[in-house]
Parts: C-alpha cells; sequence; structure tokens
C-alpha cells in the first residue's frame, strides 16, 4: 500500500494489516516535503501495532523535478495558503505515477492488491473509481500481472478516519500532514494542516499536533 506517513495512510496500514501482511511503499517524487516524511514513516512504523504485520517500507523513485516547473510551490515549499480549496493544490499526475511504479515493484514481488488512502469528497480527476479500475486494467495488461487498486476508506471522511485511528490504537500524533514542515513539525499555515486541525475538532477529539505556527482559526 501506499504509505505517505499522514493520518489516512497510517490509519489504513493499520487497517489493511489487521488481516494480511502489508507492504508500505514510499515513491520519492523531488517534493519538497518529502524529507519530513520519509522520517516519519520511519518512526511511525516503530509503533507496535505495525509490529509482526508490516514489511519494512519499500522506498521507489520517479522524480517530477524535470516536468514541473522549476518554481512550483511542490518543489520550492511554498504551499497555498491555509483556506486554499483543495482543487488548488492538486499535483498533476500524481496517481498516475504513483501507482504505475507501486504496481511494477507488485508485479516483480507477485502482489496483485494495492491500497491507497483516498478519502470521499476527494476532488482529483485521478482519484475517482473510474479511474482507478482503468488504471488497473492498463497496468493488469501493461506487466501481465492483476492488479487490483483498492481504496477502503472512499466512503470516510477524514474525522471518520482519525476517529478509526485511535481505535485501532494508531499513534496519530507521530504522522505527519504538512506540505511545509518546520524540522519535521507542522507548520500550522498550509491547507494539509488545516484539514487535520478540522479533521480532529470534528472527530470530537484532542488533537495531539504541535503546529510550530497558531492556526490562523
Amino acid at each position: 500500500m501506499l504509505l505517505s506517513g499522514g493520518v489516512d495512510s497510517a490509519v489504513l496500514l493499520a487497517h489493511e494489516a489487521r488481516d494480511r501482511i502489508a507492504q508500505p511503499v514510499y515513491i520519492n517524487m523531488g517534493l519538497a516535503w518529502e524529507a519530513d516524511e520519509r522520517t516519519t514513516i520511519n518512526r511511525l512504523l516503530t509503533a507496535p501495532v505495525f509490529a509482526d504485520r508490516v514489511r519494512p517500507v519499500a522506498q521507489l523513485d520517479v522524480s517530477v523535478r524535470d516536468i514541473y516547473a522549476p518554481s512550483h510551490w511542490a518543489l520550492v515549499g511554498t504551499p497555498p495558503a491555509y483556506d486554499t480549496p483543495d482543487e488548488d493544490v492538486y499535483l498533476h499526475g500524481r496517481n498516475v505515477i504513483l501507482l504505475s511504479k507501486a504496481a511494477l515493484l507488485c508485479a516483480t514481488r507477485n502482489i496483485s492488491r494495492v491500497a491507497l488512502g483516498t478519502l470521499a469528497g476527494n476532488p482529483f480527476p485521478d482519484a475517482t473509481r473510474d479511474f482507478f479500475d482503468a488504471m488497473a486494467r492498463a497496468l493488469t495488461l501493461g506487466l501481465d500481472h492483476p492488479i487490483d487498486i483498492v481504496t477502503p476508506f472512499s466512503t470516510m471522511h477524514k474525522p471518520d478516519v482519525v476517529r478509526l485511528g485511535i481505535t485501532l490504537q494508531v499513534p496519530l500524533e507521530l504522522t505527519l500532514s504538512c506540505m511545509s514542515p518546520v524540522n519535521g513539525q507542522h507548520c500550522g499555515l498550509c491547507s494539509k494542516c488545516r484539514e487535520r486541525h478540522d479533521a480532529f475538532a470534528e472527530a470530537g477529539v484532542t488533537d495531539p499536533t504541535g503546529y510550530v505556527n497558531p492556526t490562523p482559526r
């Protein structure tokens, strides 16, 4: 499964590992926050909930630095503002890249199921069921290996995932959901920090996150 170290993917990993051995995959695309995500994942995977049923993370590389403009906010680390709608932080082709590379790894390791933590209300064109089904068929044909792309949380919203994470005993305080982290901590000013802050509030639980800057609201 694709693991970023954020709340959604961390909870999905714990959820998947209940019934099967899980292989987390992290893909480096050359984005500004990836070093902090990798550090987060290494710390997160030492938690007891991931013991025994989670394999060491597989780190793969597919850079977009030769495609995105050098000034792109995701490369220079200057994400849109706190109240920016999701549509404005779309990274073109991200799921195409992530799923293609993950599926290739699967084909070499005789794995047929790829999971990712897409949630309800995701507005991006590469996060629809039609896209995932088409992508799975193309990868199955191109790799001559069955690939099934699943999104177990596609009917859930982030507050639901927070509640599930607490039930599964996922150390949510060790996760990272930020596009401009400061020494591994949440900036408190980007739209991902807003989503995280609001999700804990809507879930009715205390937000364990340490934000470097007070959230604007």
